[in-house]
């Protein structure tokens, strides 16, 4: 097991250990010498990295996406954590366990998947729950729909994170759907399918990214491409039924600028935008403060999906921090992450019962 992780290696220490190299620039110095200018991460976090000194060595040896064995230091820069690294050497795939370089879901992707057959199963509507079981029994599909994360970063941006963000979903679809006297079974539809095409969108193999034929058609197109071909096995199925399965998929985003082709145009389908929405925008919220590299200061950095700064209001209400976010007693922060508008958040901790409309807020491994 990789040791130490990010999130456990202090400020101003030396230390040595294992990263993935999440991007890779090779710059210039104002003399001319090149330098290294890096994103390093692990399943606890990613940071910034920089390496100034005998990089004509090393610079060709590793490319974005590589293991890389990393001697360096943590040094606070513009009020944020960053490395300085002193030596670096590529790492073969065989040396690291791929598990302690990507952030996954703390909870068991059994009982999760579990969680939304039971869901699934109780649908009264026998052709949504026909449809909805024709696509999770698909091997194929029930293998990435467990593991795909539900964004490149934006939000559950984690292994497991497209299942969490639907079983959330599914908890406020019942909710919603008793207060506004809406039809459950299609607005579970919707929230069962309406991300089914990330699972061939994303790659998720070495980083978080797009596969070609996800830049190319997105997953609107491709989940409506999956509920069709399941639709074909159930000859019974209404056709106009399908056609509003078809534009939930196709509307879920809300606004023709946000990507989707077709604007809600009922009220199942507009209710299903407000919740993806909401269940996004607060999981990003949580994980920004969680994962902020400000050392001080009440606010996180600038988020661009969020379009703003967040209030760090533990912190903010704490009677140790001063008007301007400073400790009396400084403590090493947490090196976290690197510039990107969503960090990899690490695990999540399973929901609380007594919370059930929203997941619980990421939370550090012990």
């Amino acid at each position: 097991m990789k040791s130490p992780y990010l999130k456990e290696i202090e400020a101003n220490r030396t230390f040595t250990t294992s990263f993935l190299v999440r991007s890779k620039e090779i710059r210039e110095k104002k003399t001319g010498e090149p330098y290294i200018s890096m994103s390093l991460g692990d399943r606890t976090g990613e940071i910034d990295a920089k390496m100034w000194d005998n990089v004509a060595e090393v610079m060709d040896t590793f490319n974005r996406d590589d293991f890389v064995k990393v001697k360096g230091i943590v040094q606070i820069y513009h009020n944020r954590p960053q490395i300085t690294i002193h030596k670096v050497r590529r790492l073969e795939d065989s040396e690291v366990d791929f598990a302690d370089y990507f952030p996954a879901s703390a909870r068991d992707t059994g009982e999760m998947w579990s969680e939304l057959r039971a869901i699934v199963d109780a649908m009264t509507d026998p052709h949504l729950r026909a449809l909805s079981l024709a696509v999770l029994d698909d091997p194929e599909i029930a293998r990435r729909y467990q593991k795909v994360p539900a964004a490149k970063q934006i939000h559950h941006a984690w292994l497991g994170g497209l299942l969490e963000h639907v079983l959330s979903l599914c908890q406020l679809c019942h909710f919603a759907a008793d207060h506004y006297h809406v039809d459950l079974n299609l607005l579970l539809a919707g929230a069962v399918l309406h991300d089914v095409g990330k699972i061939y969108e994303l790659s998720y193999d070495r980083s978080f990214g797009y596969t070609t034929e996800g830049q190319l058609l997105g997953h609107m197109v491709m989940g409506v491409r999956i509920v069709g071909d399941k639709i074909r096995d159930l000859p019974d199925f209404p056709p106009r039924l399908r056609t509003l399965v078809e534009h939930m998929i196709v509307s879920h985003h809300g606004k023709l600028e946000f990507g989707s082709p077709k604007l809600p145009q009922f009220p199942e389908a507009l209710l299903l935008h407000y919740l993806d929405d909401m269940d996004s925008k607060m999981e990003c919220m949580r994980t920004l403060i969680v994962l902020d590299r400000q050392v001080e200061g009440h606010f996180t950095g600038y988020n661009n999906s969020l379009e703003r700064t967040v209030l760090k209001k533990a912190k903010y209400l704490s009677p140790a921090a001063d008007a301007n976010g400073r400790t009396a007693q400084r403590v090493p922060a947490e090196p976290e992450v690197a510039e990107t508008p969503v960090p990899a958040p690490p695990k999540v901790a399973p929901r609380d019962a007594s919370h059930p409309l929203f997941a619980a807020p990421p939370v550090q491994e012990s």
